[in-house]
């Protein structure tokens, strides 16, 4: 399904005059406002690290106020992702998150997209033509020690160094099909990470940095559950007793049952969403265990 975008940059939605224009970095404390008013976790410095990678559109008011956003985030150069795609309950009552989209798609032209939509979304997502093709289950809690991790056979887990950036870059393409060496550069520079070992070559990573009421570990490329059981593993201990989230399209298995054994058991789920509606099935040894969050994957 192909769909109709608009080049309208104002519109009047019934009681609102709307006004397009480009998201700034001093948009920050006015988007967190506007996140925080529809109980999104993210810190002002989560808004400005997604402004770093992404480009958006904020919806303006007849005074200026921001009333909606939306952002997408280009990979490599043929696929993208949508997220931050907020408004106030009034104005998405009016239909203005639609407009927004239609804005952002225009944008995207060419590149497959992926959206990951809460419940409040999937309407609309579904009639601009995405389709839903995964499920992401977001866990959370105050971390608990996971006691004795088994290692799995001749590996070892060790930090994360600058020199490894080109082996977690090259394992995150493969496991997450697009490339994200811009966006994961930004995240190292945010983050901890681990590594897994196996005959002297790195066969999987766990980033950990702040974000929203606590921490978020994400991604994690592993070639199984065990593996990425122990990349986790370290990260949990270091913030336990504190907040801790995990995103995962897992469904059910030993890496679900070890988040919660953690402490982080399920507390949403929310779908994700493709255009077009038919996905290329690859064959890869790595798999993405944990997101980075829901608005790049």
């Amino acid at each position: 399904m192909e769909s109709q975008v608009s080049k309208e940059t104002s519109k009047r939605l019934q009681t609102y005059e709307l006004t397009l224009r480009d998201l700034e970095e001093n948009d920050i404390d006015k988007l967190h406002q506007l996140s925080v008013g529809v109980g999104w976790p993210h810190r002002p410095d989560d808004w400005r690290m997604l402004l770093k990678v992404g480009q958006g559109f904020a919806g303006c008011d007849k005074i200026g106020r921001i009333v909606g956003s939306a952002m997408w985030f280009p990979m490599g150069n043929d696929f993208a992702t949508i997220g931050m795609v907020i408004t106030t309950p009034q104005l998405q009552a009016q239909g203005g998150g639609g407009w927004l989209m239609d804005h952002v798609m225009q944008q995207c032209h060419g590149r497959r997209l992926q959206i990951i939509a809460p419940r409040v979304a999937y309407r609309l997502a579904h009639a601009l033509g995405f389709k839903a093709v995964n499920v992401v289950h977001q866990h959370q809690g105050t971390a608990v020690v996971p006691g004795e991790i088994s290692l799995p056979t001749d590996s070892r887990i060790r930090p994360l160094k600058a020199a490894d950036f080109t082996d977690i870059a090259r394992l995150d393409q493969a496991a997450f099909g697009a490339d994200r060496a811009t966006i994961l550069e930004e995240l190292v520079g945010r983050s901890t990470g681990t590594v897994l070992e196996r005959e002297g070559r790195i066969a999987g990573f766990a980033l950990c940095r702040r974000f929203g009421r606590g921490h978020i570990v994400g991604p994690v490329v592993a070639k199984d559950s065990a593996d990425a059981i122990a990349l986790v593993a370290p990260h949990v201990q270091k913030h336990a007793g504190r907040f801790l989230r995990v995103d995962t399209t897992q469904p059910e298995g030993d890496f679900t049952e070890f988040l919660g054994h953690c402490g982080m058991r399920e507390y949403d789920q929310v779908s994700v969403m493709t255009l077009p509606t038919t996905t290329e099935s690859v064959d890869t040894e790595v798999h993405t265990f944990a997101l980075v969050n829901q608005s790049l994957g």
